[in-house]
């Protein structure tokens, strides 16, 4: 649509309230289930995850885009859509930019994340809000909609244990209208350890110094990563529950490596 031309809105529901962060050093915490809230609800884990956020974005910012081409939107077309576990809203930002009528819920259960987020969003005001939503529990937000135009989550659904990963596809497909999508951008494991070696030689040659930097993590940089993994798991299993929740159109429509992007559609209403 050409600029200036008035375009149809949706209407954002009204917002939710979010709580505040915790400070402390995530160095020598406890393996259990507060794991990710004590990195992303700590200052000094947010620190050190925006230490290379802008260069991660960058990389990134190729199959965000795709992500974006992938929703069956008309260019100037006004529809809603949830970024889960949203942080600063890199996803949500590629998607705003590529349907200017879209509207945007981010959710995240970070304060210090929503508080940096909503400064990277400040040229969108109006068109997104954030709520409270810790996708460990099953408790969605109030202000969340039932019925949605398309979901979609970047790096974030790996933080969660196989069984809640079941579940939130379940519930994602549950607030979904139908033919709304829904797409996951995240890493997967190898369940064949030749595989692994492989997508790490490759990994490897492209950043020389990646080896010596898996060698000296600080305590801090490696209870971030072990946290980043402990819940990684094959992507035949996950593409598994989509289908087992009700998704049709399920592929997996980009990879490289240890990186995916897959996803399905809730069936369109018969006759629709």
């Amino acid at each position: 649509m050409p600029r200036g031309q008035e375009k149809p809105r949706v209407r954002l529901p009204a917002a939710g309230g979010a709580t505040s962060g915790r400070a402390g050093s995530i160095a020598g915490m406890p393996d259990g289930p507060d794991t990710n809230a004590e990195i992303w609800k700590s200052d000094q884990g947010i620190a050190l995850w925006k230490s290379s956020a802008g260069d991660q974005e960058q990389r990134r910012a190729e199959q965000r885009r795709l992500m974006a081409e992938l929703l069956p939107f008309a260019d100037d077309e006004p529809f809603l859509f949830v970024d889960l576990g949203a942080g600063m809203g890199a996803a949500a930002r590629t998607i705003l930019d590529r349907y200017p009528a879209a509207q945007a819920i981010l959710a995240d259960f970070s304060p210090q994340m929503m508080e940096e987020g909503s400064r990277a969003l400040a040229t969108y005001e109006g068109r997104y809000r954030y709520v409270e939503f810790d996708l460990a529990r099953g408790e969605w937000p109030t202000g969340v909609p039932a019925s949605l135009a398309a979901v979609i989550s970047s790096l974030c659904v790996h933080h969660l244990p196989d069984e809640r990963k079941r579940q939130l596809f379940g519930e994602i497909f549950d607030r979904l209208a139908p033919g709304g999508w829904y797409l996951n951008f995240d890493p997967v494991s190898a369940a064949d350890p030749a595989v692994e070696a492989a997508w790490q030689r490759a990994n490897d040659r492209r950043d020389p110094a990646a080896a010596e930097k898996r060698a000296n993590r600080t305590p801090e940089q490696r209870a971030h990563y072990e946290n980043h993994i402990r819940y990684v798991i094959p992507l035949d299993v996950q593409v598994g529950f989509l289908r087992a929740a009700g998704f049709d159109a399920v592929d997996v429509y980009w990879k490289e490596l240890d990186y995916v992007i897959y996803g399905g559609r809730r069936p369109v209403a018969q006759g629709g």
